[in-house]
């Protein structure tokens, strides 16, 4: 059974914010109380941001502008927040309810499904497409028991279909996983480096295989490493310590760093958010700004 898309809690609006790499007030570009919004993509030309709500796909001017309109796609389940934009900047993947992966034009249109049905029951979750617009990174997942995340590992693909390729075989789970800029890594989290369940912290792994590399190593759960275009920053999303999973409606932070020093924070955001507010990579063409959408409640 497909699950129903999240809906905003009574009094709760969704807003869509910009933050800026040289730390000045984030501004808030678009609210809504009747539409939850998550997990903006940044288009290339710099003109308009990408988001799902409500199962379908949304598009929005990167100033808030004339407001938020559907990008109409057809064959194509109900989406959730697992979707990257192609190199091309005229093409979309997407992650759709029915755990499959598609592509679709940013202009809306019929969408095609790229995975196939695996023997495991295997489910797929994108979160990376290569530079090259060759690859796809995704997050298989194998549920026991009802369990989702006792068996979750980042995966490639080809991008025009086929087999799959397994790069981690940690104790997991893992999840966000991402090509960096220059195509050598995938950057994911994981709770592989640690005997607390749900203590995730940020991590790569070589593209072409090996052995994972730690990143973060504090008592916060560390989700959804983003690099900026030019591989100089990157933002995550950063819950209170003893949080499993990413859950929404939580106190949490974004962490900006200046590469390669995962501790060098630029700048920590306080957000009413979480699962919804920066699940995919969010950074503008010029990576000077990242997109993010938080969840405040007009009463605690």
């Amino acid at each position: 059974m497909e699950p129903t898309p999240p809906t905003l809690l009574p009094g709760q609006s969704a807003r869509v914010m910009i933050g800026y790499l040289d730390g000045r007030t984030p501004t808030e570009v678009f609210a809504t109380d009747d539409l939850l919004l998550e997990a903006p993509n940044w288009t290339l030309d710099s003109r308009w941001l990408v988001l799902n709500g409500a199962g379908r796909l949304w598009r929005l001017p990167a100033d808030g502008g004339s407001g938020i309109e559907e990008i109409p796609l057809s064959d194509v389940p109900a989406l959730n927040n697992d979707h990257v934009l192609a190199p091309d900047g005229e093409r979309i993947y997407v992650s759709a309810n029915d755990w499959h992966i598609y592509e679709a034009s940013l202009l809306g249109g019929a969408a095609r499904r790229i995975t196939d049905v695996d023997p495991s029951g295997r489910m797929h979750f994108l979160h990376g497409v290569s530079p090259e617009d060759t690859q796809l990174a995704y997050i298989g997942v194998v549920p026991h028991d009802g369990n989702w995340s006792a068996d979750a590992h980042v995966f490639l693909m080809p991008t025009a279909g086929g087999p799959s390729v397994q790069l981690t075989h940690g104790t997991g789970p893992d999840d966000g996983c991402e090509f960096s800029p220059d195509s050598r890594w995938i950057y994911f989290n994981t709770e592989s480096f640690s005997d607390i369940a749900g203590h995730a912290q940020i991590a790569r792994v070589p593209v072409q295989g090996g052995e994972p590399e730690q990143l973060t190593f504090d008592g916060r759960v560390n989700w959804f490493p983003h690099l900026s275009p030019d591989r100089a920053y990157a933002v995550y999303l950063s819950y209170p310590p003893g949080t499993t999973g990413h859950p929404p409606n939580l106190d949490v932070q974004l962490r900006v760093i200046r590469l390669p020093d995962w501790t060098a924070h630029v700048q920590v955001i306080e957000v009413f958010g979480g699962q919804g507010t920066l699940n995919v990579n969010s950074w503008a063409p010029d990576g000077e700004r990242f997109a993010y959408v938080s969840y405040p409640l007009s009463s605690p």
